[in-house]
């Protein structure tokens, strides 16, 4: 006997499509993460390219402080 359950075709796109949404999900994580810590760093290394980018300080700490998750 197969202890494998049956996975039809419908649940198989499903899951693929949840991994593919999953890892979409991480990868944005992951940039918010990187962006946040090189605005961090800028902001402590260069200040004056923060206001070449048109940011203020308050803005920049507003940025820095989101949790990864928030847009």
């Amino acid at each position: 006997m197969n202890d494998i359950p049956y996975v039809g075709l419908a649940e198989g796109w499903r899951r693929a499509y949840s991994l593919a949404a999953l890892r979409s999900v991480i990868a944005a994580w992951d940039e918010r993460i990187c962006f946040r810590w090189q605005l961090e760093q800028k902001s402590k290394d260069d200040p004056h390219l923060i206001d070449d980018i048109g940011l203020t300080r308050r803005q920049v700490e507003a940025e820095i402080a989101k949790p990864f998750w928030q847009r």
